[in-house]
């Protein structure tokens, strides 16, 4: 059984208070007044609440931390001090649509030793409000379902995995360049997912529900959790170049161990051609 650590209750804590607002913002969705920050890109009270409540419980436990988060934007804290990166609700649109498929994100980013910026994720966490899942990482310490360890799926055949992505949407995104990847993995794979929540899109790569996950213009906060998650459940992560950042965003591909460097040359011909 899992040895959950200080770090990780307190983030567990706070999406779990954050998720139960969520949930009874859900029921009332209908209800719900939203405001547009950009094409395609809706904000709700039920975000900002839940963002709120996030930030209050993190602050409270760990003061001198800093914060980036989607809504509120960078914070910063004491010097030397890890950071705390934040998407109150992944997959809004899903949230707003009565679609019950969103998530909290929660991770910790460490700062790099000789004070030039931002390093390496060592916590994370990523909470389903609906299935009530709380999935977990710690550096060097593994991936988790609750109390059960994750660990990648152990597919080693293309034609027999599943495969999630994010498609370009209302402008947003290069809807050429995601089309090339599509109709290069497409054809080799049995099947590919848009669900709409990277977050949970990764999380599910690290409990081996998917194979892999491609996506390109997502936010620190989209996936910062979601790679320490596949990286500690055995996977991969890295921006198409084929390069492991701490945080992958602007490009991402994951897949389990046998799969990546596959997942990899194929979309690599294919933005190419």
């Amino acid at each position: 059984m899992a040895v959950i650590s200080g770090i990780i209750r307190v983030m567990e804590k706070a999406a779990r208070k954050a998720g139960g607002r969520l949930r009874r913002d859900f029921g009332e969705v209908e209800h719900l007044q939203v405001s547009r920050k950009g094409p395609a890109d809706f904000v709700s009270k039920a975000d900002q609440r839940a963002e709120r409540i996030i930030y209050d419980e993190l602050l409270a436990a760990r003061p001198d931390w800093g914060f980036l988060m989607e809504e509120g934007g960078e914070i910063h804290g004491a010097d030397g001090k890890p950071r705390f990166i934040i998407d109150p609700l992944d997959g809004t649109s899903n949230f707003l649509h009565g679609i019950p498929h969103f998530s909290v994100s929660i991770a910790v980013q460490e700062p790099k030793l000789d004070g030039s910026g931002w390093g390496e994720i060592t916590a994370a966490l990523v909470y389903q409000p609906i299935t009530d899942e709380s999935f977990w990482a710690e550096k060097a310490r593994g991936a988790w379902l609750h109390d059960r360890r994750l660990r990648v799926s152990a597919r080693r055949h293309m034609d027999e995995s599943l495969i999630a992505t994010g498609t370009p949407f209302a402008g947003r995104g290069d809807a050429t360049e995601w089309t090339k990847i599509f109709n290069a993995i497409a054809p080799q794979v049995a099947g590919i997912r848009r669900f709409g929540s990277a977050a949970l899109d990764l999380a599910w790569v690290a409990a081996g529900r998917y194979e892999g996950f491609w996506e390109s213009g997502l936010s620190p906060w989209d996936s910062a959790a979601g790679c320490l998650l596949v990286r500690e459940a055995g996977g991969f992560v890295t921006d198409w170049r084929g390069i492991s950042q701490p945080i992958c965003d602007r490009q991402i591909l994951a897949g389990n161990d046998a799969l990546h460097s596959r997942l990899h040359k194929a979309l690599a011909a294919a933005i190419k051609a």
